[in-house]
């Protein structure tokens, strides 16, 4: 059995080498491209759940510090004699979006995406906001940048609203251009 020699062995790695410096930063690319389209398709089904569950419940879920709050009551507040609930925040990647007082009814979302996003809500409008790593990907906006929301450790620079609610002002700014 014939081995390969020094100058063969020499070439063919050189020949690696310069096939991995070539590819090396497409690679890198794809795996940017991959987690940005992960976190459009997160906001993305976060966004249906959270119609479908205002479409059942007539409201959103409200917000508490950038996470859907409509998990587990933690008190109740009593509006003409009707009690309602006020719930907990859900946990990114851990909890569930779902109907607390019917276990048999089919969850809004198994379980909330995990990630650095960012929601803010008043009950009847919501905005959903995330980062992309990607400047040239479609969704990432400037005017969203300019509102300075925080996603984890970086300014939010994509998002999901409801309705034509616009995603560079908040919801009250919005809410009293329509109110004029």
């Amino acid at each position: 059995m014939k081995f390969f020699t020094k100058n063969e062995v020499k070439a063919i790695s050189i020949i690696f080498i310069f096939l991995i410096l070539i590819s090396a930063p497409n690679f890198i690319v794809s795996l940017r491209r991959a987690r940005d389209a992960q976190r459009k398709a997160d906001i993305g089904s976060l966004q249906d759940a959270l119609n479908r569950y205002q479409a059942d419940f007539g409201t959103f879920p409200l917000a508490i510090d950038g996470k859907i709050a409509a998990c587990e009551p933690v008190s109740y507040l009593e509006v003409s004699g009707i009690k309602t609930p006020v719930f907990s925040p859900c946990e990114w990647g851990k909890t569930a979006l779902a109907d607390l007082a019917d276990s048999s009814y089919p969850s809004y979302l198994k379980v909330i995406p995990n990630g650095s996003y960012f929601y803010l809500s008043n009950g009847s409008r919501f905005q959903i906001y995330g980062s992309l790593e990607g400047k040239s990907e479609d969704e990432y906006d400037e005017n969203i940048i300019k509102r300075g929301v925080v996603c984890g450790k970086t300014i939010c620079n994509f998002g999901k609203s409801s309705g034509r609610t616009p995603l560079n002002m908040s919801i009250e700014e919005y809410e009293k251009t329509l109110a004029k």
